[in-house]
């Protein structure tokens, strides 16, 4: 056994076992008095055993500092190749170890959490919405500053409509033109498949046209937009919010929805009809391929036919279902920007949700419609 004796504390090494000693310390430790002595314990761990303990079963206190001197003792001897342990602490002693890392908080035993049934999901997701106090807020100010602006439309910010439209609308033609064709041209080959069998071929122009037009231009079109448009504006409120340009709008006396809102919410709803427009044209110019070179039908036949089929009805319909999307996808994504917090990772977080939750509202928006129109007989 071999000892330091220091003001306040003492230090014993003790051979426990062939391959294991003990460094037992007595007393107050405080860095004041230990970081004199502290050569001397330092010396006590030569020669290195295998395995060593700290014992500190015996220490009345220990501050900051001490601690920071122990953890280092247990590093050297570490390093020196030995299995280092602290042990025996307890009240005050353990919760400043704790407290500096050196004695790990021990995970707690919980049961796994019970299985959430899809009805359950609906229900919590159901009630988040009803709960959130950013998206009320910003229903309430929309309508405000909405009226405030019916009353002086002179405070809208009007000359960022147009370049807003060219970015939503004259920059996503290609890819709209380009999805809803395929669109028309898929659904066109899945109803050849059956109808052949009947020789009912020409009916083929039929199913493309109405399905196009109520249904399919105006949903794929308000997904693009929800994917470009909506997931743009809202990284790009977003990052407006968390650099404080929003606050500083304020500040010099903008109102943020008269100047950044609004004008969004105007050039979606505008745009998004115009797109489906053009979309009902390819989608059904995709079935209109098919038919040609599929099904033996000629081009004027495939167009008296679906001219047949359609009515100014089921082209308007569809063209009032892409702006209510329209109008929809841009308070979301406006919504989400503004309420972002946390900087970078608060911006991508704000993103994804407002593109979730407009095609969420896209899917719901047009099943409501389509129920409305059945009970009206259209």
């Amino acid at each position: 056994m071999s000892d330091a004796d220091t003001p306040g504390f003492q230090v014993d090494r003790v051979d426990l076992s062939g391959d294991c000693s003990a460094l037992r310390f007595v007393g107050e430790l405080r860095f004041r008095t230990c970081f004199g002595a502290w050569d001397e314990v330092r010396r006590l761990l030569q020669p290195p055993p295998p395995r060593l303990e700290l014992d500190v079963s015996q220490v009345a206190g220990l501050d900051g500092g001490a601690t920071a001197l122990l953890l280092e003792l247990r590093a050297e001897a570490e390093a020196a190749g030995s299995a280092a342990a602290i042990v025996g602490a307890t009240g005050r002693v353990q919760s400043m170890l704790e407290l500096y890392g050196a004695h790990p908080k021990r995970p707690s035993i919980q049961a796994p959490p019970a299985r959430i049934g899809i009805l359950d999901q609906i229900g919590r997701e159901a009630l988040s919405l009803l709960n959130d106090n950013n998206a009320l807020d910003f229903v309430g100010d929309a309508v405000v500053a909405g009226g405030q602006a019916l009353r002086a439309p002179r405070r809208l910010n009007w000359a960022d409509v147009p370049r807003l439209m060219e970015r939503a609308g004259a920059d996503g033609i290609p890819i709209v033109l380009m999805i809803n064709f395929l669109v028309g041209l898929v659904t066109a080959f899945q109803a050849a498949l059956q109808l052949k069998q009947f020789g009912a071929n020409i009916f083929v122009a039929d199913l493309v046209g109405l399905s196009v037009t109520r249904e399919l231009a105006p949903l794929m079109t308000a997904i693009i937009i929800a994917g470009r448009s909506g997931a743009a504006f809202s990284a790009e409120l977003g990052t407006m919010r968390v650099s404080e340009e929003i606050d500083a709008l304020r500040t010099l006396g903008l109102d943020p929805y008269h100047f950044l809102v609004f004008p969004r919410v105007l050039a979606l709803t505008l745009v998004a009809p115009l797109l489906t427009i053009l979309a009902d044209v390819v989608g059904i110019a995709g079935g209109l391929l098919v038919g040609m070179f599929s099904l033996d039908l000629t081009f004027q036949a495939y167009l008296t036919q679906s001219e047949k089929a359609l009515d100014l009805w089921d082209i308007l319909s569809g063209i009032l279902k892409s702006g209510v999307f329209g109008l929809n996808i841009a308070l979301i994504a406006c919504q989400r920007g503004l309420a972002t917090r946390g900087g970078a990772e608060g911006v991508g977080r704000s993103t994804t949700s407002a593109v979730v939750t407009s095609l969420f509202a896209i899917v719901v928006t047009d099943a409501v419609f389509t129920v409305i129109f059945h009970a009206f007989g259209r």
